[in-house]
């Protein structure tokens, strides 16, 4: 018997807009894993409007133009996981004049999690940046969700470059 965790091959490819319900599934499930990391800055959303969004195109903003990218990995024509991607610079003078290729959303969904579909989502993006001009790649993770920074750090090759902080307000 074919455990069907791990049966077809991983295909990446560029987003179309009959990916938008496969993309929102994924989503969804890291959204729920985020809610429950920090559920004081996350939380669940409907999924229809994040559907519409992918659908009509919208998750880089109406200023990320052709300068942005939104990868599928499908296994038996199945959407697993979802990146997306854009070029950023730094507004900061005292920074360099770098392009960074700013990896947005990565996310897997969890029966998949393990087979290097992350992976190959990574690096199809950086592929991307560098083709775009981009020097190097860059991502967040929350600091509580120690599996990602894992994965990031020891198996992808990304360093710790910032911090950021946050406080409460008002209270």
């Amino acid at each position: 018997m074919t455990d069907s965790k791990h049966a077809g091959a991983i295909r990446i490819r560029s987003a179309v807009p009959a990916d938008a319900e496969g993309i929102a599934l994924t989503f969804m499930e890291s959204a729920e894993s985020h809610a429950e990391l920090d559920p004081e800055r996350y939380w669940v959303p409907a999924a229809e409007p994040i559907v519409e969004r992918y659908r009509s195109g919208a998750q880089h903003g109406p200023e990320a133009g052709s300068e942005a990218i939104t990868l599928v990995a499908e296994v038996d024509g199945e959407i697993v996981g979802f990146l997306d991607a854009h070029l950023d610079r730094s507004r900061d003078p005292m920074h360099r004049e770098i392009t960074y290729c700013h990896i947005a959303e990565v996310a897997v969904r969890r029966g998949q999690r393990s087979r290097g579909i992350g992976e190959q989502l990574l690096r199809a993006a950086e592929e991307w940046g560098q083709q775009m001009g981009a020097e190097f790649a860059s991502l967040e993770f929350h600091a509580a969700n120690t599996r990602a920074g894992s994965f990031y750090q020891e198996r992808m090759g990304y360093r710790v470059a910032a911090h950021t902080a946050i406080k409460r307000l008002g209270q």
